[in-house]
């Protein structure tokens, strides 16, 4: 199948920053790209003027999208799997509605990633405060549990600290007694993730393992590669690969891990996009995370993943952006900040990669 020609437009589903560096890297490829989404303000809006402000369930303005888009793409996984099914009967969607789907509740997620042999946290499916009880009885504490959908950054997920069931009957009720996966505590060494492309001709290309430091169950830190035994970073680089395959991926996804000591590797989520942890390809990699989901999801090749020097991305986090005059100076930073007006705790307003090495 032959390259989308130059000057197609690519539609995205949301309007955040990873939309906006999307765009900003489609840009040199010859592509533009219409933002879809509720919000009339969002980082992608300030690089766009191709914008559809809508629900995600308002079937006439997604058919007039795919009218005026020749491929669709979403920037984060909270998008109704609905709606990309919808899409999907009127153009290309990449990646696909199951890929987005699966990855909306964490219950399917550990199924999949188990039947393409990867090694999870062990975990139970929890509907009831008595499934709780069992569920912990069975795994024992610590112990998280957490939201089957919509979580992310630490939000809807409460660690089980002690099995008495006051405790139980409060972090039940904290989560509101939605469907929920009780995940048995895993002693990791430390967090990490691959994002990995795949073509629409098949070709796949992992980018390297990367580790993860996290602040308050935030993102903060990806240190780039990982500073790991090679055999544990191919063991890793390998699940994703299979994980692609499996699920004929056209685009990008990311699959974050846990690292134990022994160098045991155990997949904890999918993220059916770009993500967070990909960032410093943008400034230490031969092609950025951005342009492969470009490539990809056109089919265009895809472009090499080697890297070029060891790198660090700092999210900056809320008040961070404090030291924005640093970083700017600092010759071994590149600054890409999202545009975002209101400084929150927390809120991720740009990022950095340093060189280092």
């Amino acid at each position: 199948m032959a390259p989308l020609p130059t000057g197609a437009v690519i539609g995205c589903l949301g309007t955040g920053q990873l939309g906006r560096m999307l765009a900003l890297a489609a840009a040199p490829l010859g592509y533009r790209v219409h933002a879809f989404g509720p919000a009339t303000a969002g980082p992608l809006l300030q690089v766009t003027d191709l914008r559809t402000v809508a629900a995600y369930n308002d079937q006439e303005a997604l058919a007039a999208f795919a009218d005026v888009v020749d491929v669709v793409t979403y920037e984060f996984e909270n998008v109704p799997a609905s709606t990309a099914a919808f899409l999907s009967e009127r153009v290309p969607v990449r990646p696909g509605p199951r890929l987005l789907d699966m990855s909306q509740d964490r219950l399917v997620e550990k199924r999949f990633a188990q039947s393409c042999g990867a090694r999870t946290a062990p975990y139970m499916g929890v509907y009831t405060r008595d499934d709780l009880r069992h569920a912990v009885a069975e795994l024992g504490v610590p112990s998280v549990l957490k939201t089957r959908r919509f979580g992310y950054d630490g939000k809807g997920q409460v660690v089980l600290r002690s099995a008495d069931p006051e405790a139980l009957d409060a972090a039940w009720a904290r989560l509101r007694g939605v469907p929920c996966i009780l995940e048995g505590f895993v002693d990791f060494a430390f967090e990490a993730s691959v994002v990995v492309a795949r073509g629409l001709d098949g070709d796949v290309r992992p980018f390297p393992l990367v580790e993860n430091v996290h602040r308050n169950h935030i993102l903060w830190q990806t240190h780039a590669p990982a500073r790991v035994d090679p055999e544990v970073r191919r063991r890793a680089e390998r699940i994703a690969v299979a994980m692609a395959e499996t699920v004929e991926l056209v685009g990008v996804m990311a699959v974050e891990f846990f690292v134990e000591p022994d160098g045991t590797v155990r997949v904890n989520e999918l993220a059916p996009r770009t993500h967070n942890s990909g960032h410093w390809t943008q400034d230490g990699c031969a092609t950025c995370q951005f342009a492969q989901q470009v490539r990809a999801i056109t089919g265009l090749p895809l472009g090499p993943v080697d890297v070029l020097h060891p790198t660090v991305m700092t999210n900056l986090l809320g008040d961070d952006l404090a030291d924005l005059p640093t970083h700017i100076a600092d010759p071994a930073c590149r600054v890409h900040l999202y545009g975002k007006g209101e400084v929150r705790a927390g809120r991720k307003m740009g990022h950095i990669n340093r060189r280092v090495g």
